[in-house]
């Protein structure tokens, strides 16, 4: 057996070639003294024995000790050497907490911090969009030639007001652009004063409910429904009631006998996830009990430009006479959901206060992105590509529809699907929607069951079981295939 010639063993001291020598040689040291192996008063070799001992470069060892240096573990005397600083006992004073500890040490948490972390961490599956995941668009054709020759565009000219600080409200030239093709596109007349650009619907959502609501207020909304949605009025501090849904949409006699709600969040195009449209009779009596109750409407119009069969109803937002609604729309279903740039319509009464919230967030979205996206619809790629999306959606809903029509997986019957990118399938228990959830992930097919977006502690005991597919994300060939294998699965 060999002596070391160090005041110190050496003896599984390894290091692996081309993986920062250095760095590896500094916390292989620093281990050692914390845990004693290397103890206080050591003279450390000089820098030139340990890489001969060690077969590395001088310099490797000189960085390893400047970082053991500055952080204290070792010091140096003049004419003497290097030794270690302090004892292990007294540099690791502080031990390192074990699991058992970490789970024991529970965070001091604001109340809103509770929510937070009670709060379900959902996150969206990997990879690229397959049947039948919710929430995609066609994203394949998406102009991404077009988007980055106008991202090059901008960053040859970039002004300094486009690179520095911006509006908290918004891009000025997208906010007209948008008010524009709101009122051409989905009938509503607005000032573009009233927009403010936001990072999504998400964050629309979240400030809304934050300026209009106290912690402890009621809030309403359809159920089942948008389970981020009553995330955040939750997290608002809101106490949230949830209102059925039939085939004329949210069940507005129920939200009459609710007089005390102060916000009320609703998609009226194609309600999600049930895919009704809240009827013209329904949006009136809605905007009534509104004005009655001094309370407000959020409205959703996620994918409203989803339109296959008869008049788009008029927008809750254009038919409110009385500044009680406030219009959330988003680029996520027509651009791509990575763009992360949503808007807020609101009644001019309230637009100062969203601005200084949306201020108080993260100043304001993308100026680079707000930029691109206004000259996207200036020079006519956004409608264009409108068209071209509603094309698309109308051809894989019907390529859905007709395989099928033919084939009925399971014995399934579809609805009659007019507007939107999914659809829901309503089933007897349970237990059958978990069953074909299972079988349809063995064959790579996404499927969600609807009692994942019911409100927890709904008034029904057991809430309705179904399916839920989004058609939008894949094409008419992935659209058959992955019917022709639910057919199979669910037999």
């Amino acid at each position: 057996m060999t002596t070391s010639p160090f005041p110190f063993d050496l003896t599984g001291l390894q290091l692996a070639p081309g993986k920062g020598l250095a760095v590896q040689l500094y916390h292989t040291l620093r281990e050692r003294i914390l845990q004693g192996h290397i103890d206080r008063q050591v003279k450390l070799p000089t820098t030139r024995e340990l890489a001969l001992a060690l077969n590395i470069s001088r310099t490797t060892v000189v960085r390893a000790y400047d970082q053991l240096y500055s952080e204290g573990y070792i010091s140096a005397r003049v004419g003497d050497g290097t030794y270690v600083s302090a004892p292990a006992t007294v540099i690791a004073g502080t031990p390192t907490p074990t699991p058992l500890e970490h789970s024991q040490a529970k965070p001091r948490l604001s109340a809103l911090g509770e929510r937070v972390a009670a709060t379900p961490k959902l996150m969206r599956q990997p990879g690229k969009p397959r049947a039948f995941r919710l929430g995609v668009p066609a994203l394949d054709l998406f102009p991404g030639d077009v988007w980055a020759r106008l991202q090059a565009d901008f960053w040859r000219r970039a002004p300094d007001h486009h690179i520095g600080y911006s509006d908290p409200a918004g891009d000025p030239q997208l906010r007209t652009l948008l008010a524009g093709y709101l009122r051409n596109a989905r009938g509503l007349v607005c000032d573009p004063e009233q927009i403010i650009i936001t990072a999504g619907t998400q964050q629309a959502l979240f400030m809304c409910a934050q300026l209009l609501l106290n912690p402890g207020e009621l809030a309403a909304m359809e159920n089942p429904g948008f389970h981020r949605a009553a995330s955040s009025l939750a997290l608002a501090g809101a106490e949230v009631i949830g209102i059925d849904v039939d085939g004329d949409g949210l069940i507005t006699q129920q939200l009459q006998q609710q007089p005390d709600v102060r916000l009320v969040y609703v998609t009226p195009s194609h309600q999600y996830p049930s895919g009704v449209t809240l009827s013209l009779a329904r949006r009136l009596q809605l905007l009534e009990w509104a004005e009655r109750n001094h309370s407000y409407i959020l409205e959703d119009d996620y994918d409203g430009e989803y339109r296959y069969r008869g008049t788009p109803l008029s927008l809750l937002s254009s038919l409110d006479r009385q500044q009680r609604v406030l219009y959330m729309g988003t680029f996520s279903k027509i651009a791509f959901p990575g763009l992360r740039l949503g808007y807020i319509v609101a009644p001019p009464a309230l637009v100062d206060a969203l601005i200084n919230l949306r201020m108080q967030y993260d100043r304001h979205s993308s100026v680079p992105e707000q930029a691109v996206m206004a000259q996207f619809i200036a020079q006519g790629h956004f409608q264009r590509h409108v068209r071209r999306m509603r094309r698309a959606s109308r051809a894989r809903r019907d390529a859905l529809c007709d395989h099928w029509q033919r084939m009925r997986p399971g014995g399934l019957v579809l609805p009659v699907i007019d507007a939107g990118l999914h659809c829901s399938v309503r089933l007897s228990t349970i237990a059958q929607q978990e069953q074909f959830i299972a079988a349809a992930a063995e064959v790579g097919v996404e499927v969600d069951g609807l009692t994942r977006f019911w409100l927890p502690h709904s008034a029904q005991q057991a809430p309705a079981a179904g399916l839920v597919l989004g058609f939008g994300g894949v094409d008419e060939a992935a659209i058959a295939n992955a019917v022709k294998a639910l057919d199979k699965a669910w037999r």
